[in-house]
């Protein structure tokens, strides 16, 4: 079976169980770029509740967090973990957004193809493939696919990568072998069934698609 085929069957296998995914956020690409951070290292639910206690005290004034008391920041988005570490980010994203730009907006990507969009996002310190794909794929709909690690985990485990494939090495293989149209409602059904039955504790997982697969 082609890798293409596989791909499909195991999609239309997920959108059986779990049902088409929600739409991406209706906000602006600075906020994804600002949330993609926050999700460093942490649970949805953390960074959620971090984003919200940003959102709540700077809202839209990103020159107040660019400018902010750098311990005041990292009490605000506490909640998400290493609050030093991404308030820095933070505060040095903004930093290269407005000096690049002359304000706080990235929507300039848009007309950027992939790689040079890529290319971009990686320049900014803590913006590395992951975030930026998310960034890319969920706010510009742009063809690529983030890797977290239950699509890693995933593309190994249904032989979609070759065996042991690093995580870079997945973003490469499967930003090239998914179809362009499903690759948002793919990631994202992954990652449902990754978190819900095929979990980093089955190392020798029998559910229905690691069965059929085999």
């Amino acid at each position: 079976m082609k890798d293409e085929e596989k791909i499909r069957k195991i999609y239309q296998k997920l959108l059986e169980k779990y049902g088409e995914p929600e739409p991406p956020s209706d906000m602006s690409g600075i906020d994804y770029l600002i949330e993609t951070i926050l999700s460093q290292n942490t649970n949805d639910i953390n960074r959620d509740k971090a984003f919200e206690s940003f959102k709540e005290k700077y809202g839209d004034d990103y020159q107040a967090v660019e400018e902010a008391d750098h311990e005041e920041l990292t009490e605000t988005i506490r909640i998400a973990g290493l609050g030093p570490t991404k308030a820095e980010r933070i505060q040095k994203a903004l930093k290269i957004v407005r000096e690049d730009q002359g304000g706080y907006s990235i929507e300039f990507l848009n007309g950027y193809s992939v790689e040079e969009a890529k290319k971009w996002l990686t320049k900014i310190p803590g913006i590395g493939p992951k975030t930026a794909a998310v960034i890319l794929c969920f706010h510009f709909q742009k063809p690529v696919f983030p890797v977290d690690t239950h699509v890693h985990r995933l593309s190994n485990r249904w032989g979609l990568v070759p065996e042991g494939s690093s995580r870079t090495k997945v973003h490469d293989l499967m930003e090239e072998k998914v179809p362009d149209g499903i690759k948002y409602s793919f990631h994202i059904l992954m990652i449902d069934h990754g978190r819900a039955e095929c979990t980093a504790r089955k190392e020798d997982c029998k559910c229905y698609i690691c069965e059929k697969f085999d």
